[in-house]
């Protein structure tokens, strides 16, 4: 419980937890399946909750690879990033771009592909959302994420 108490954890992540704490798998099982019983322990809200943590600063890529490490199965891990769509994507990479280069002038959409696509690309987003996101930038159209 005190695990739970400080975030949220997939089953995997419990499961690998109480192992290196010394129980048996037998201890390990009937713990998993009291806190499946009560509610506390729910793959599919932790993966939510995680894209929705991760996605201003992860593109999917890296978080489907997040939560795969994390013990999520594919499935579960499909459902929850569903919600973090392409607008969502854009304006999470242009969040990034201007972050990151917004007090530099680069007025070229090749140097600034050059400079911020590389990081954006390991940061899990597709090449569309990169170019997109540059081009966005760079004429200065409004994220639309704004409250």
């Amino acid at each position: 419980m005190r695990l739970l108490g400080r975030r949220a954890h997939s089953r995997v992540e419990i499961q690998r937890k109480l192992g290196r704490r010394g129980y048996t798998s037998e201890e390990i099982d009937s713990a998993l399946v009291r806190l499946d019983e009560l509610g506390y322990l729910n793959d599919l809200s932790f993966a939510e909750g995680l894209v929705r943590l991760r996605s201003r600063s992860r593109g999917p890529r890296a978080l489907s690879a997040e939560l795969a490490q994390r013990g999520v199965d594919r499935a579960q891990a499909d459902r929850a990033l569903a919600s973090y769509n392409d607008a969502l994507q854009m304006a999470s990479a242009m969040r990034i771009i201007e972050r990151t280069y917004g007090k530099r002038e680069i007025t070229e959409y090749r140097e600034m592909l050059d400079r911020v696509g590389n990081k954006l690309l390991r940061l899990g987003f597709s090449t569309t959302i990169v170019r997109g996101a540059c081009r966005a930038v760079l004429s200065g159209t409004p994220r639309g994420d704004e409250d």
